[in-house]
């Protein structure tokens, strides 16, 4: 309770809780607007069909991008979910929040357990969203937005959850970063209780919003559509799978489908047929809640906004999709690991499906959502977020900017231990094994090909200083040498990924397209007889 009275008091002070103070052309002028955000898990910029995947279908999701504003640079604020989670609920790059890791992953001397024999052992981070901070949720709390969190939390322990940071109503968010039991009911899971087994889990939470959205319609409302989707493990139905294994087939197979990166394989095709029937599931229950919303008749003054934490799994975990042309996935800090699909829908905006380059990040969603629900911002607490509303509003540009990553881990995806900045064109990449750059004009070569390090050096040591000082500035914690490392055990690790894992996976892949594919227990469980 001390804490909601001091974030009140503190908003009020700040001028929050006064009267609209300007009109807004397609939104209702007699209220605040409502929010709906949906979140995806582990979603990739080119896992839909709008931006040109001739394999996975997003009719709803193109749906949503025809009508808003595209963010064509929007990054998540980390490679892995809960930092980039805890950067959406703060309004803070992950360096300056504490959270750099998803929360569980093993640090310090722990991380030898994994048997890698990496050069490092990761620091460590913290393992719950602070008490202290005031999210979204609560700023619009304060305000009288009555809050729902439906999904994926992933955001630390009991006493950690939803509806101890801001959200009145909790349905299915707790520890887990993935869907324990599945994408079919029966679901382990203490905060969603199992109505109908078979039941997608998907399907569930948007009907759960769309409950929120129609029995709430009469008050602003903020819900937030968390998607376990598309994490893994990889479920769908029997239909499902035949039509996107058969499209596969339509589309030419390729005879391979990883090459190796760095430490490993990474996917280079979008052929799985699993992996596109749970987009479509997602993409399925994203329709369900967009229907919905019209039925409220509050579409026409609901602000809508869709993004994903971080890029699709193209190495490592489930080995799910291709980012390509970007480089990388998931796990690693190249474009295809952090650049996410930007969606922001304003009523009577007329975006359209507009593009716009100007590079933003997960922690703009914060003051940009204050700023069109006519709340005072609140600048010491989003303090890395800005607010989006003059691009879209088309009032005003906005400034140049200093971006960060800090990722001083190493997770389970192949990517290593590094911090970026990215200001205008430059992107920098710093690496903490052997203290290297690399330096990339985004703007002529978006996919990451030619390193310009050396040939820029007054570009690359300006960066590299910029972003030193930057981590000093904001109390980053930094990886350390592994007293233990062994090259030899090391170099054998990398050979048994090289004979073993990467021709497993090739097998893997064949399998998954085999006109005999049947999975054990049932499709998953999608599969329900009726007695």
């Amino acid at each position: 309770m001390k804490k909601v009275c001091i974030h009140i008091i503190t908003l009020a002070v700040l001028g929050s809780c006064g009267p609209l103070k300007e009109e807004k052309k397609g939104l209702d002028k007699s209220k605040r607007p409502n929010i709906v955000f949906i979140l995806a898990d582990d979603f990739g910029l080119r896992d839909m069909s709008f931006v040109g995947s001739r394999f996975y279908e997003t009719p709803n999701i193109d749906r949503l991008a025809s009508k808003s504003m595209v963010f064509t640079q929007g990054y998540a604020t980390s490679r892995v979910c809960s930092p980039s989670r805890a950067s959406i609920m703060t309004g803070k790059f992950t360096a300056r929040h504490g959270i750099t890791d998803w929360i569980g992953a093993r640090y310090g001397t722990a991380w030898r357990k994994a048997k890698r024999h990496d050069k490092l052992l990761p620091a460590s981070y913290l393992h719950n969203l602070p008490e202290q901070e005031l999210t979204l949720a609560e700023a619009l709390q304060a305000n009288g937005y009555k809050t729902f969190f439906a999904g994926k939390w992933h955001l630390g322990a009991e006493g950690s959850y939803p509806e101890d940071h801001g959200f009145d109503i909790n349905r299915g968010g707790w520890h887990s970063g993935g869907p324990k039991g599945g994408y079919y009911s029966p679901y382990i899971n203490p905060k969603l209780e199992n109505k109908q087994n078979g039941e997608n889990l998907s399907m569930r939470l948007a009907t759960e919003t769309v409950d929120f959205i129609t029995k709430h319609k009469d008050t602003n409302f903020f819900a937030f559509l968390s998607f376990y989707a598309v994490h893994g493990p990889l479920q769908t139905t029997k239909e499902k799978w035949l039509k996107y294994r058969n499209k596969a087939v339509a589309n030419g197979i390729a005879k391979s489908g990883f090459v190796m990166e760095k430490k490993l394989p990474i996917r280079i095709t979008q052929d799985n047929p699993i992996y596109a029937g749970l987009v479509a599931s997602m993409d399925d229950a994203i329709g369900v809640l967009l229907d919905g919303l019209e039925r409220s008749g509050l579409e026409d003054n609901t602000i809508v906004i869709f993004t994903s934490d971080n890029g699709g799994v193209a190495s490592g975990d489930s080995f799910s999709t291709s980012n390509l042309p970007f480089r990388g996935g998931k796990g690693y800090h190249w474009e295809g690991g952090i650049r996410e699909p930007y969606l922001i829908y304003v009523p009577g905006q007329n975006s359209n499906g507009k593009k716009n380059d100007y590079p933003v990040t997960g922690a703009d969603f914060y003051p940009t959502i204050l700023d069109y629900a006519d709340i005072g911002l609140i600048p010491n607490q989003h303090v890395d977020g800005v607010s989006l509303k003059p691009i879209i509003n088309n009032t005003t540009q906005l400034p140049k900017r200093s971006l960060y990553w800090h990722y001083p881990h190493y997770g389970n995806q192949g990517g290593d231990p590094s911090s970026v900045i990215r200001e205008g064109k430059w992107k920098l990449i710093h690496y903490y094994e052997d203290n290297i750059n690399e330096l990339y004009d985004i703007e002529s070569d978006p996919y990451e090909k030619i390193n310009l390090a050396d040939s820029n050096p007054k570009e690359t040591n300006r960066l590299s200083k910029k972003l030193m000082d930057w981590l000093q500035e904001v109390n980053a914690r930094y990886p350390s040498p592994d007293e233990e490392f062994d090259i030899k055990k090391r170099a054998a690790y990398d050979y048994g990924v090289v004979k073993k894992r990467l021709p497993n996976l090739e097998k893997r892949r064949f399998e998954f397209l085999s006109e005999d594919f049947n999975p054990e227990n049932n499709w998953w469980g999608s599969m329900v007889t009726k007695d």
